[in-house]
């Protein structure tokens, strides 16, 4: 991994939010690939239940100030950045008073999914893509975590399709058993062929389950992890008919060599 170039994209990361399946894995795959001396960012929603003080989050006023358009409506791009402590690992932070200013992730105080995470899901893809750009930075490996994070692989592969920054990128996702009930905002097939997505692409998403937006990843995802013991049974065919590269779940203790011989083996190859 020395000198590769690694982009984690991920809903959730430890320290900054409780410790999960996924916030901890988004941290300790940067951290072993950082002690491999590869070069890497992390980039994750910044919720209002993120401490800003504590954690020391600033604004960074050179990559903050673009409008991202979702929907047809003008929304501001603020970016923080803060590292985290002892592992000299800085992770940024796309923020939006409209869609992360309320002090919750995902779900509202009944653990109802918010309205509007459709519209979430996709500012934070285009958010993380057009901050990458500002940075000129030339991923090789763009790991991806969460369904929230789970519309990058398809923006990517299709909305930037021209954008040669990511020409050489090999987007990797991660597949967690983090499935909500129910489904997100029935319009968003809509919102997305807004961004000129063709309905081709996006089909499974008249109906926005999370099997359905995770099949939209493995669609345009170039590898695969399996990152829970257990995942619903029609998402673990699917990525087993997709014939893409596949690392199968691990446990804590196995995952680090099987991750690095995947990443150098299967997707860099």
């Amino acid at each position: 991994m020395k000198d590769k170039k690694i982009l984690y994209v991920s809903s959730e990361v430890v320290p900054y939010l409780p410790e999960t399946e996924i916030s901890s894995m988004s941290f300790e795959a940067p951290r072993m690939v950082n002690q491999q001396g590869g070069q890497i960012r992390i980039f994750m929603p910044k919720y209002g239940n993120i401490n800003e003080r504590r954690h020391q989050l600033h604004e960074v006023i050179r990559l903050s100030g673009i409008n991202l358009v979702i929907n047809d409506l003008d929304m501001p791009l603020i970016i923080k950045v803060a590292s985290i402590p002892k592992e000299r690992i800085q992770v940024y932070f796309i923020d939006n008073e409209e869609y992360f200013k309320r002090k919750a992730t995902v779900t509202n105080d009944k653990g109802e999914l918010f309205p509007d995470n459709d519209e979430r899901a996709i500012f934070f893809a285009k958010g993380v893509i057009e901050t990458v750009k500002k940075l000129n930075w030339s991923p090789d490996v763009i790991h991806v975590h969460g369904w929230l994070a789970s519309l990058l692989p398809l923006y990517l592969k299709e909305y930037y399709k021209g954008e040669p920054l990511f020409n050489e990128s090999k987007i990797v996702t991660s597949v967690y058993n983090q499935t909500f009930d129910d489904t997100l905002n029935r319009d968003m097939l809509n919102k997305i062929k807004f961004d000129n997505i063709e309905e081709e692409a996006i089909k499974g998403l008249e109906e926005p389950t999370y099997t359905n937006l995770m099949k939209v990843a493995v669609d345009y995802s170039d590898a695969l992890i399996v990152g829970s013991e257990n995942i619903p049974e029609s998402l673990e065919a699917y990525i087993k008919e997709s014939n893409k590269p596949m690392l199968e779940h691990k446990s804590k203790e196995e995952f680090g060599e099987a991750y690095t011989e995947f990443i150098n083996t299967e997707v860099l190859s």
